[in-house]
């Protein structure tokens, strides 16, 4: 008789092979929905050396849990993960995009922008196939998070004298590491929690943020400006074109402790220069603004409206009511009030419900036949040609006040366009060869400091349009107020960065400019680092006082600090 062993079966190796990397994806699966950050920057090997409490207490229940019930609530687990995997996600992209994380409650209605964005960035083929790879891939977590659980627990099951002895040992482990402080890696403990405390920061999240809306509400409803006659508003501004000019993207981090930040200054000094040549002088500071990344109408909405307009919440609450704005403001007194939105394409409602401008002009109707440059629908010197045409050409006009959104220093910061002569823009077709000619998104996205540096080319480009319109057209009745909307993202201005923008205020006028001696501003364009720093929605009431009476005394109570 043969006594030698049976050959084994090719088949069954591969059927344990594949069900042994079977079993470590969804180890891997399991561990990365419990212990992973929510941040990229933290995302390190390191950061997953650690025991999660929320695994062992669930496979202590697993095991002695009836058996009927072992697979229901394996499942249910498996989607609660999946849950936290998704939230994970859509933190890091937050992060990375706006310097925060997401919030179920007003950032579901960003996707839309999101998807515009994205398109413009890398095209709309490319937008496409990324909205369905992320579509696939929410669908696969949601599909194999919880058939992971339900492998791991049959086979813990299967070896229950052996889960129990490790469930035993690592719990032992974990309470000495939580007593100790162990960690490894910056802001990941060894004995870890981070599922269990994200979803209750998200709970946490939510609640505050239905509060802070009942309270936003209340807030909006004193306001010390609202009852101001006509004839006491804006008085040291009379005869005078007022052009708020927003600068998209244009933070601290433009002029300031950055590879890009000397040419940005360099342009600003210059600027200043020429400017003063011309009989122009400025002052300038840092304002504080209420978003990062994007989001830019909640910086506008901000200024406008002297409230702290930090989230979709308060922005949709806010353009809702009657509250008075700066453009409110110079229409009750007297101007022809404008906005001047190039990126917009179809009918902005708020436009006329809540700013009640008289004018509205956005990328259908300036006249313009020349090429985007991705996000930018024009250049920004086109925009500034087009509103002096329509707005400031004509002799002897009733006075002006516009705020005019600067588009060219938009993510993606390339292709960007050129200066040309101002008597040369036509039609804008002048601009045809240049976006060939630039570099592309998709080169620029390739590496973190061609970002950086496109970035800071696209600001130097917007500010040289602004000052070269100064002077090509010398106005000695304009006065600009030109500011940033907000920090580019963190790619550009880096972790933990401040939401300060840079502001000034520019006019011929000495008087206009004594008007706001007592700010304590800088002379010239450039803010340095001791500059002053004002919260955002302190600007509308400041500007207001600086360049009217002060308000009349009323029964109601002064306005209370934004809460922030």
């Amino acid at each position: 008789m043969d006594d030698r062993p049976l050959a084994q079966d090719p088949r069954s190796r591969v059927r344990r092979v594949a069900a042994g990397v079977l079993t470590v994806l969804a180890c891997l699966l399991v561990w990365f929905a419990l212990v992973a950050p929510n941040q990229i920057s933290r995302l390190t090997p390191s950061a997953f050396v650690r025991i999660p409490l929320e695994g062992l207490v669930v496979l202590a229940l697993l095991l002695v849990m009836p058996h009927k019930a072992k697979r229901a609530v394996a499942a249910l687990v498996g989607v609660v993960l999946a849950l936290v995997t998704i939230l994970k996600g859509l933190d890091m992209g937050f992060f990375e995009a706006l310097g925060r994380p997401f919030n179920p409650l007003f950032d579901r209605g960003y996707l839309g922008s999101a998807e515009g964005l994205l398109s413009d960035s890398i095209g709309r083929r490319d937008a496409v196939f990324v909205l369905i790879a992320a579509t696939v891939l929410v669908l696969a977590i949601l599909v194999f998070t919880p058939l992971a659980v339900i492998r791991l627990t049959r086979l813990a099951d299967r070896h229950r004298v052996t889960s129990i002895r490790a469930v035993t040992a690592l719990a032992v482990i974990w309470s000495l590491c939580a007593v100790l402080g162990v960690q490894i890696a910056s802001h990941a403990p060894v004995a870890s929690t981070s599922a269990v405390s994200l979803a209750y920061d998200q709970v946490s999240q939510v609640r505050a943020s239905i509060r802070d809306e009942r309270a936003f509400r209340k807030q909006a409803t004193v306001d010390q400006f609202r009852n101001t006659a006509a004839d006491d508003l804006l008085t040291g501004l009379r005869g005078k074109d007022v052009v708020v000019a927003i600068v998209e993207s244009y933070g601290r981090v433009a002029v300031q402790g950055t590879a890009f930040s000397p040419g940005v200054d360099s342009v600003l000094d210059a600027g200043t220069r020429r400017l003063r040549s011309a009989g122009f002088s400025s002052q300038s500071a840092f304002l504080t603004s209420p978003t990062f990344g994007g989001i830019s109408w909640l910086a506008h909405s901000t200024l406008q409206s002297g409230l702290w307009v930090n989230n979709q919440l308060r922005y949709d609450d806010l353009v809702a009511s009657d509250r008075f704005t700066l453009s409110d403001a110079f229409k009750r007194a007297g101007w022809r009030t404008v906005g001047d939105v190039p990126s917009n394409t179809k009918d902005w409602r708020e436009g006329t419900s809540f700013y009640h401008y008289d004018k509205i002009y956005d990328a259908r109707n300036v006249g313009y036949s020349g090429p985007k440059f991705s996000y930018a629908t024009m250049p920004d010197q086109y925009i500034l040609s087009a509103f002096q045409r329509q707005e400031l050409a004509e002799p002897h006009h009733a006075p002006v006040m516009a705020e005019i959104d600067l588009v060219s220093s938009h993510t993606p910061w390339a292709p960007l366009p050129q200066l040309v002569d101002w008597n040369a823009l036509g039609d804008g077709s002048v601009f045809d060869a240049m976006p060939a000619a630039g570099q592309s998104p998709d080169s620029v996205w390739r590496d973190p400091g061609h970002v950086r540096a496109a970035y800071g080319h696209s600001i130097e480009y917007s500010l040289n349009t602004l000052i070269s319109f100064v002077q090509n057209y010398h106005d000695d009745n304009l006065v600009l107020v030109v500011l940033g909307d907000h920090q580019p993202a963190t790619i550009v201005s880096g972790d933990h960065a401040s939401h300060d923008v840079p502001i000034s205020i520019i006019a011929h006028d000495p008087a206009v400019m004594n008007r706001i001696s007592g700010w304590g501003w800088q002379d010239g364009l450039r803010p340095d680092p001791n500059a002053p720093v004002w919260p955002m929605d302190a600007f509308r009431d400041r500007f207001l006082t600086a360049y009217g009476p002060h308000p009349p005394s009323t029964s109601s109570p002064p306005a209370a600090p934004a809460k922030r």
